[in-house]
């Protein structure tokens, strides 16, 4: 008994740790930044030389800061090893510690997957967006600016990192790699190459790459839909096939037995 109760104290902390993992510390990390960004700066991009330092502190304060998936994994294999005790415990301690640490660090943070379905859903709009401002005749890199500052969020970031590259000379493939890591932004990529390419008007690509995406997107919530709804009957399954099994095949096969024997 002492042994299964130490097994799943352990078991307990490596899940809260996970836990800790899945949320993420980035607001507060982001309040932090916040608090020692001057006026008017913005805390991801310092540019005094006192932002140099907070990132260099930043990055020390997460150097000395322990590895918490490494601990989690750590506390599953000696949960493992102290159920499962003696020789076979010490032995399938380590792989079960590495393969907890690997599952563990495939698991997506929320602010990332929050970030990547925020891009997923701005993209479309940035592009009808995109091909407005090429229509009225403005160049590429100013009307990735423009486009950049009426949008909000991630990948206005990005847009704008676009631009920047873009009034430095950057080739095409160069400066649209900031948004390499968006869904669907690889066909925006390969239109904007192939406009440069081929000099083909950039801004009717634009247009119907935004329908595309946004039929993408409707077709995705539709089939959302269907996979919620074929999950929801599982459980329902679940619940009433013992329930059928106990009130209706069990009396019926008691009964068979009884005036068998």
């Amino acid at each position: 008994m002492p042994r299964a109760a130490l097994a799943a104290g352990l078991v307990v902390v490596a899940v809260l740790l996970a836990a800790m993992v899945a949320a993420g510390r980035r607001p507060l990390r982001r309040l932090r930044a916040l608090r020692r960004a001057p006026v008017g700066a913005h805390p991801a991009a310092p540019t005094a030389p006192g932002g140099a330092e907070d990132g260099a502190t930043d990055a020390g304060r997460s150097r000395r800061r322990p590895d918490v998936i490494r601990v989690a994994a750590g506390l599953g294999g000696v949960a493992v090893a102290v159920v499962v005790g003696g020789w076979p415990g010490a032995v399938a301690a380590p792989p079960t510690a590495l393969l907890l640490d690997r599952l563990l660090r495939r698991i997506e943070p929320p602010a990332a997957r929050n970030r990547r379905l925020r891009e997923a859903a701005d993209l479309p709009l940035a592009a009808d967006l995109l091909a407005a401002a090429m229509r009225a005749g403005a160049p590429v890199d100013r009307s990735i600016q423009a486009v950049a500052e009426a949008l909000d969020g991630p990948l206005a970031e990005r847009l704008a990192r676009v631009g920047r590259l873009l009034r430095l000379g950057g080739g095409p493939a160069e400066a649209w790699a900031p948004l390499a890591a968006v869904p669907g932004a690889e066909r925006l990529t390969s239109a904007v190459l192939r406009s440069a390419n081929s000099g083909a008007a950039l801004a009717g690509a634009l247009t119907r790459l935004a329908d595309d995406l946004r039929a993408d997107r409707s077709t995705a919530a539709e089939a959302a839909a269907r996979r919620a709804g074929v999950l929801i009957v599982l459980p329902l399954g679940l619940c009433f096939l013992p329930a059928f099994i106990l009130a209706g095949l069990v009396p019926v096969i008691v009964a068979v037995l009884g005036d068998v024997l």
